[in-house]
């Protein structure tokens, strides 16, 4: 039945301990690592953080078109990881509904045509496939645009067709990367109302983006790249033997380290499982700012190559102690590695 109304039971979302890993110009890249995510129907999750941190990947995988290395992910009675042929099709044709970042409409089809794609394709007979694309374009108020094909459409009327295309077959779970990214601030407040009363009416919506402009109406917010720019705390200093690791490749990073005595060095983990180590940091010299700054993962491990001796600074209080560092070492493409 196409009520609007999707069974809470089918999109209770339960993930576990989720770990996702792939190989990048020769490293291996963790963008995430023992995740873990309890919600159901009637919210609207943000998976909010910078571009690259991870959340088209976890969208893949939440959709079933990825797998990951390790963990499990239980959309209602499903185990979605190890899913294959017949049911993987039944599971993203039925269960969850995608809206893409670039809308991926075909622009030889009007919005009616657009959304009747995903019917058609499941065998719904034409009649029947129009009646439900009519019910959905006036779902998302695009009842007198039907017959627009896609040029003829603004940005924001765009992505409602995108959105009722994804819930062609009511799915109880919506997911949608960046449904804001192509917007201007007129059409951005139509489409984010109407993923809330998405989830209003029951359903799961979840929404990968960087634009705080949805903080407001989420009943949850997940931040897979915390910023700290304005903390300050006292500086927290260690003492590390030879061979310790302060930090590891992929793990989220809160302080820039200052080396007061030994030697750190900077290490990556390349996809043949070998470490290529890239520098070392000695005496006064500083590292580990990038994660941070930008809130991205740690992009090597750092060691320490001999007893050493480190501080640990706050971005704040790392640029009040060290005015114009952070400036001078950003603005050399090989003091990036240095970043770690």
């Amino acid at each position: 039945a196409h009520d609007g109304r999707p069974d809470p039971s089918t999109s209770h979302l339960e993930v576990r301990d989720l770990t996702i890993e792939y190989s990048s110009g020769g490293y291996i890249v963790r963008p995430i690592d023992g995740f873990h995510l309890d919600t159901k129907g009637g919210e609207l999750v943000l998976l909010l953080g910078a571009s690259g941190c991870g959340k088209t990947t976890l969208l893949s995988v939440l959709a079933g078109i990825l797998t990951p290395s390790s963990g499990s992910v239980t959309m209602g009675d499903t185990e979605v990881v190890g899913l294959s042929g017949a049911a993987l099709t039944q599971y993203r044709r039925r269960q969850v509904g995608i809206v893409f970042q670039a809308f991926n409409l075909l622009p030889s089809l009007t919005a009616s045509e657009n959304v009747q794609i995903p019917l058609r394709g499941a065998g719904v007979r034409s009649r029947a496939a129009r009646t439900r694309a009519l019910q959905l374009l006036d779902q998302v108020g695009l009842s007198d645009r039907v017959e627009h094909k896609p040029g003829g459409l603004s940005g924001g009327q765009q992505q409602r067709v995108a959105i009722a295309r994804a819930l062609a077959h009511d799915p109880p779970v919506l997911l949608a990367d960046e449904p804001t990214a192509h917007l201007d601030y007129l059409q951005v407040d139509g489409v984010i109302r109407l993923l809330r009363r998405l989830a209003d009416s029951g359903r799961l919506v979840i929404v990968a983006t960087h634009d705080d402009r949805l903080v407001p109406l989420a009943d949850r917010i997940v931040n897979l790249t915390p910023r700290r720019d304005t903390e300050s705390r006292p500086p927290e200093t260690r003492d590390l033997e030879a061979g310790e690791v302060l930090f590891r490749q992929g793990d989220p990073g809160e302080l820039i380290y200052v080396v007061e005595s030994g030697v750190i060095d900077l290490v990556r983990m390349r996809e043949d499982g070998e470490e290529e180590r890239f520098d070392s940091v000695k005496h006064a010299g500083y590292f580990g700012e990038l994660a941070p700054m930008f809130g991205i993962q740690r992009a090597a491990t750092a060691r320490a190559g001999a007893p050493t001796t480190v501080t640990g600074y706050t971005v704040r209080d790392f640029r009040t102690r060290h005015s114009g560092s952070v400036g001078q070492l950003l603005s050399g493409a090989a003091d990036v590695a240095e970043g770690a």
